[in-house]
């Protein structure tokens, strides 16, 4: 008998538009789709998967290689702007798992980033842990990991769909693009992270009209400087993209 697929990850930058790409996934209905469990496991100290309570993340990652191994694959999503240090740890993190990359462009992430959470640290704008994770996957497996772009995935999303799914052994489902709006439970708490995507049907920019009043790096300077720190990080990343506009 072969062995199970391996579980795929997915490390985001905060506001790459990792949310929509798992809105996708969801809409398989083929896979066991975790949301953040890794931030939620820090956020709490605890994180319930199938019906198990974990309180590290040696524990949750037990528990997704276990429900994997059950008959059905797990693509997880979590983000960059908490330390994972205990996971890098992990070998199985390594030799057990797909791990894939998503990033958006700097100036962007960090305006939507600033704009729901304008007291974030400079770390929490997580370009440059993502970066940090990329490399010990890059160092520990030999291989130079998947990178999606977030602009990539609205401006051609069945390209940058259907090129992920065939690198991480996936049929790719070209109705999993569109969906019915909806909020999904296990956004409650971190809901307004997620309106955008919770309201929409499927894979697209925001639509031209009324500019939003919003703080961006070129009317403040706090966020210049912000971007341009993590903006070597970002190039660096980009420089694997897979889809390029």
């Amino acid at each position: 008998m072969s062995a199970a697929p391996k579980p795929i990850m997915l490390w985001a930058v905060p506001r790459s538009r990792s949310t929509a790409f798992l809105r996708v996934m969801l809409e398989r209905g083929d896979l066991e789709v975790l949301h953040e469990p890794f931030s939620y496991l820090q956020m709490d100290g605890r994180f319930e998967i199938a019906g198990r309570h974990v309180t590290s993340t040696t524990e949750l990652l037990d528990a997704m290689l276990a429900l994997n191994d059950g008959g059905r694959r797990v693509f997880a999503k979590d983000t960059s702007d908490y330390k994972y240090t205990s996971l890098l740890e992990d070998e199985r993190l390594f030799n057990g798992v797909v791990n894939t990359f998503m990033i958006r462009e700097p100036r962007s992430a960090i305006a939507s980033h600033y704009a729901m959470n304008p007291k974030a640290t400079l770390d929490e704008y997580g370009f440059e842990y993502l970066h940090a994770i990329f490399e010990a996957v890059r160092a520990n497996t030999g291989e130079v990991p998947l990178v999606i772009d977030g602009d990539d995935l609205v401006a051609a999303p069945e390209a940058t769909v259907r090129a992920y799914c065939e690198h991480v052994g996936l049929e790719f489902m070209p109705e999993a693009l569109h969906w019915d709006p909806d909020k999904r439970p296990n956004w409650q708490r971190t809901a307004r992270w997620h309106a955008e995507v919770a309201a929409s049907s499927g894979l697209a920019a925001k639509p031209s009209g009324r500019p939003e009043r919003r703080e961006t790096p070129d009317t403040n300077e706090h966020l210049r400087r912000i971007a341009e720190y993590h903006q070597p990080f970002y190039d660096a990343l980009a420089r694997h993209r897979l889809v390029r506009r």
